[in-house]
Parts: C-alpha cells; sequence; structure tokens
C-alpha cells in the first residue's frame, strides 16, 4: 500500500500564501489534491502526471501552482493569494497509470481569515 505524508497546512489571512507537500512511498503516475469543507463534496483542486501534465479547478487558476519532483516522488502545492473560500481540508491522492494501486493522504487543514 502506497504511503502519503502531507505537511505545510495551517492557519493564514486573506492574502497570505501556504504550501503543501506530499511525500509517496513509490513512485506514482499521477498525484493531485483535493479539499473538502464540511457539508460540501470533495473536489479536485489541482493535478500533476509524472511527465508534467497540470490541471486546475478555475477558481484557483492564476493562484495556486502543482509541481512534482519525480525523484522524491514529491508533489507540491503553492498556493498564494489565499481566500476565506479557500479553507478546507486539503488531501494528497496518488494512483499508478492505470488505478491499480492508489492512496489517500490523512489531509492538513488550511484555514484563511478575513
Amino acid at each position: 500500500q502506497v504511503q502519503l505524508v502531507e505537511s505545510g497546512g495551517g492557519l493564514v489571512q486573506a492574502g497570505g500564501s501556504l504550501r503543501l507537500s506530499c511525500v509517496a512511498s513509490s513512485s506514482m503516475y499521477h498525484m493531485a489534491w483535493y479539499r473538502q469543507a464540511p457539508g460540501k463534496e470533495r473536489e479536485l483542486v489541482a493535478s500533476i502526471t509524472s511527465n508534467g501534465d497540470t490541471n486546475y479547478r478555475d477558481s484557483v487558476k492564476g493562484r495556486f501552482t502543482v509541481s512534482r519532483e519525480n525523484a522524491k516522488n514529491t508533489v507540491y502545492l503553492q498556493m498564494n493569494s489565499l481566500k476565506p473560500e479557500d479553507t478546507a481540508v486539503y488531501l494528497c491522492y496518488a494512483r499508478t497509470l492505470l488505478g491499480s494501486s492508489f492512496s489517500w493522504g490523512q489531509g492538513t487543514q488550511v484555514t484563511v481569515s478575513s
């Protein structure tokens, strides 16, 4: 089973920045960040494949950047210009190319105050 270890969450004022990190125990083709607020559906924030293809939800485009270091099996989420509506538990997700193996991280809380 692939292990995902997350770090970087915290409390920040609106307009501030945070950088989240997720380290996988093995190489994974697809890695992504999701978020979930209480009472809301889990939603994709950003994703990246091992060859560098990225995807972002519209509400974070221009503010968030996803990147990875394949040699370290690590994915990052740089979050700038944070807004109160970004407040959520952020979860790391990783899977192999065909989805035969996948894992979720434990989640890290991001709170943005107004």
